[in-house]
C-alpha cells in the first residue's frame, strides 16, 4: 500500500501539469521525464526561453503564446521532435530555437534538430525557426620544433633544431536540420524564416614552428658551428561545411 501511495505520489505533479508558463526574463527547463508531453496552456513570456530536453519526441498544446523575443529552445537530437498546436500566438521576435551543437576535440558537431512543427491556428506577423548546423570544431594547432643544444667555444658540436609539428586537419560542419511545417492554408510564406544553413568548417590547425639550431654562447675567441634550424611543420587542412538542411510546407 505504501508503494501505491508513493507511486500515486510521483505521478501526481506530471497529472496536474496541465499549464505551463515562464516568467519574464527567466528560463526553464522541461523535466525529463517522459517523451511525450501535452500540455493545456503554454505561456512563454516576454524575452523569456523554455528549454526542451533531448529526450522529448512529442509536445502537444492546445494553447501556445510565445511573448515578445520569447524562445521555445530545442535541445538537439538525432531523433526528430514534433510540436503540435491548436491554437498559437507569437510575439514580435519569438522563435523556435534548434541549431545543432558545435563539434569539439573529442566530440562531432551535431545537426540541427530535425523538426514537425504543426500550427492548427496561428497569429503571428512572422514565425521564426532557426535549425543550423553546429561548426565543426578546428584542427589541433601543431607544436613548436624545440631549440638545438649549444655547443661548446673551442669543443663539441651544437645540435639541430627539431622539426615543427604539422597542423591537424579542421573538422567537418554538421548539416541542418528537416523541418517540416503544417500551417495553416492563409499564412503567407514571406512571413516564414526558416535558417537551415549547415555549420562552418571548422579551421585548418596551424603548423608548428621550426626548432632553432643550436648555437655557442659566452665565447670571446672561439666558437663551434652553429647548429642547423629544423623544418617548420605544415598547415592542416580545412573541413567542410556541412550541408543545408531541408523545408518542407505543408498546407492545412
Amino acid at each position: 500500500m505504501r508503494k501505491l501511495m508513493l507511486l500515486v505520489a510521483m505521478a501526481a505533479p506530471f497529472a496536474q501539469a496541465q499549464s505551463l508558463e515562464v516568467a519574464p526574463q527567466s528560463m526553464l527547463r522541461l523535466p525529463n521525464k517522459s517523451a511525450s508531453v501535452h500540455l493545456e496552456h503554454l505561456r512563454v513570456a516576454d524575452s523569456a526561453t523554455l528549454l526542451l530536453p533531448a529526450t522529448l519526441t512529442e509536445l502537444k498544446i492546445d494553447q501556445l503564446e510565445l511573448g515578445r523575443d520569447a524562445r521555445i529552445a530545442i535541445a538537439p537530437s538525432d531523433v526528430a521532435l514534433r510540436i503540435e498546436a491548436r491554437r498559437a500566438r507569437l510575439g514580435e521576435g519569438s522563435e523556435f530555437s534548434a541549431p545543432g551543437a558545435p563539434g569539439t576535440y573529442q566530440r562531432a558537431a551535431r545537426s540541427g534538430r530535425s523538426l514537425d512543427l504543426k500550427l492548427d491556428a496561428v497569429d503571428a506577423e512572422r514565425l521564426a525557426i532557426d535549425a543550423r548546423g553546429g561548426a565543426g570544431a578546428p584542427g589541433y594547432v601543431g607544436l613548436d620544433g624545440a631549440n638545438g643544444q649549444a655547443g661548446g667555444c673551442t669543443w663539441g658540436q651544437a645540435s639541430r633544431g627539431a622539426n615543427g609539428d604539422d597542423g591537424g586537419n579542421g573538422h567537418d560542419g554538421a548539416p541542418g536540420g528537416r523541418v517540416r511545417l503544417s500551417l495553416p492554408q492563409g499564412f503567407a510564406q514571406e512571413r516564414i524564416v526558416v535558417r537551415l544553413e549547415g555549420g562552418v568548417a571548422g579551421k585548418a590547425g596551424a603548423a608548428g614552428k621550426a626548432g632553432k639550431g643550436g648555437a655557442s654562447k659566452g665565447c670571446l675567441v672561439y666558437r663551434t658551428d652553429a647548429g642547423a634550424s629544423g623544418r617548420a611543420g605544415q598547415p592542416g587542412q580545412p573541413g567542410l561545411a556541412g550541408a543545408a538542411g531541408e523545408l518542407i510546407l505543408q498546407p492545412l
